[in-house]
């Protein structure tokens, strides 16, 4: 409503010099034609008044425009900005699911001979893990069936771990056992054993795929 008051008043003083200019410049035409009367040259100056008026009309209309355009500027000014959202060209992204790892994990670990069937082990289901890795020396657990160490030791493990060929020159053939190692444990068992029984053997589950 201020915008509408502001504008009115705008229009009244611009009427209002308008016309007093309007007034002021028809009174010189007049007063410059009865003075070219009573002159001698009078044909002179009346072309002169009539072809250079002392306020064109033109340049009351440029000032009509130029009081618009400020009240229109002070407006948008005053006005709050509008939001604006930008959006991109081509098809919408994709949202980005979280990765869900794969797998399910035995709980407890169990260990086995070779008549132990392999997989996930629980309370109930007593599975031999075969995807065992050692939290000590970070490496895989290897399994061998139908074998048991003979005087295995550390520093045996250590220079021949993982190559199966030279390990297996500690190993014994035995029926229905399993030899496990990494690079700083090893054990043989034939019936399934919790490895919470044995905390020297720092071996975890790393997952099963289903």
């Amino acid at each position: 409503m201020d915008g509408e008051d502001d504008l009115d008043e705008l229009l009244d003083e611009v009427e209002k010099k308008f016309c007093s200019k309007v007034s002021v410049t028809s009174a010189a035409r007049v007063s410059s034609s009865a003075t070219g009367r009573r002159g001698k040259d009078s044909e002179g100056q009346r072309k002169h008044g009539a072809t250079k008026p002392e306020q064109p009309i033109s340049s009351v209309s440029e000032d009509i425009d130029a009081l618009l355009e400020e009240l229109l500027e002070e407006d948008y000014s005053d006005s709050p900005p509008l939001k604006t959202e930008s959006f991109s060209k081509g098809a919408p992204a994709e949202k980005k699911l979280p990765a869900q790892s794969a797998g399910r994990k035995c709980c407890p670990v169990f260990v086995g001979g070779s008549s132990v069937t392999n997989g996930v082990g629980t309370a109930t289901s007593k599975r031999s893990c075969d995807q065992l890795r050692c939290t000590s020396c970070d490496f895989r657990v290897l399994m061998f069936d139908d074998f048991e160490w003979d005087s295995c030791d550390y520093l045996f493990l250590r220079n021949n771990m993982p190559d199966r060929q030279k390990l297996r020159a500690k190993l014994k053939k035995r029926r229905g056992l399993r030899a496990y190692a990494c690079q700083c444990s090893w054990f043989s068992t034939s019936e399934p054993t919790d490895l919470r029984d044995r905390p020297q053997l720092r071996w975890v589950c790393g997952k099963h795929l289903d």
